[in-house]
């Protein structure tokens, strides 16, 4: 049985504001609704098990870091850190996200309706079972992917002008994992460090099921986006700046 608990965010600060949260939860709380969030920072911090929290309004930046298990839903914008090592569980945003989204990700989901701002998925890994995976619709900007070392990120550019769906340096450093970005980008903004591969059926099927969700959460219709319209890329090597070291 599903028991609900709303908190006022207004006028509070955000160290009371999460210790709230966390004396809710320990009473038995299952899912919390927090209305009138404005900026407030580490919201869902740390958080492990099964809960929901549904936030109203734009949390504060690392939001969700380090969370391991619940699932988030932000009705609003989120800023900087969405996700910052973020081990398991789901945030899905109603609208964009800032700079560093998924910094260090290691596992769960982060479903982004709209835009992002710079450097997202980067230092994303995984191990083993842990997948990590950032589904972006509309653009995402310069560096995206930078450093990547495993997961998965899936870019749709709805609603985005052609070839203006990431900024430059897209796959900078980037040494594992995959991106699969639609395919109406420039190509001058991708890294040399990275190069378009084949789509194997696996991937078509991980993309549609990715557009799927997207537009179950968000309530739009986007199944008509061909899996087959998304480039591949993946790292070059695993060592894009050996060069820069002696003795390699």
């Amino acid at each position: 049985m599903r028991v609900e608990v709303k908190l006022d965010a207004k006028g509070k600060g955000y160290r009371q504001l999460n210790s709230e949260v966390r004396q809710a939860l320990e009473a038995g709380a299952t899912q919390i609704l927090l209305d009138g969030v404005n900026g407030h920072y580490y919201l869902g911090a740390g958080l492990r098990g099964n809960q929901r929290l549904v936030v109203n309004g734009t949390p504060g930046n690392d939001t969700a870091c380090y969370l391991d298990g619940p699932e988030m839903v932000i009705y609003g914008n989120a800023q900087d850190g969405l996700g910052n090592t973020m081990n398991n569980g789901r945030v899905i945003v109603h609208g964009g996200a800032g700079d560093v989204l998924g910094y260090g990700m290691r596992g769960g989901e982060l479903f982004i309706r709209d835009s992002i701002g710079y450097r997202g998925g980067i230092h994303m890994k995984e191990f083993k079972e842990k997948c990590p995976v950032i589904v972006i619709g509309k653009s995402a900007g310069s560096f995206l992917g930078e450093y990547m070392a495993g997961g998965r990120i899936v870019l749709l550019g709805l609603d985005s002008p052609e070839g203006q769906i990431i900024g430059r340096h897209c796959g900078s450093g980037m040494h594992g994992g995959c991106m699969y970005i639609r395919d109406t980008v420039d190509r001058d903004l991708l890294s040399p460090d990275i190069m378009n591969v084949p789509l194997s059926k696996s991937d078509e099927a991980f993309i549609r099921m990715c557009v799927s969700r997207y537009g179950e959460y968000f309530g739009l219709a986007v199944e008509q986006l061909p899996a087959g319209s998304f480039l591949k890329l993946v790292p070059r090597g695993n060592r894009p700046y050996a060069r820069l070291y002696a003795g390699v």
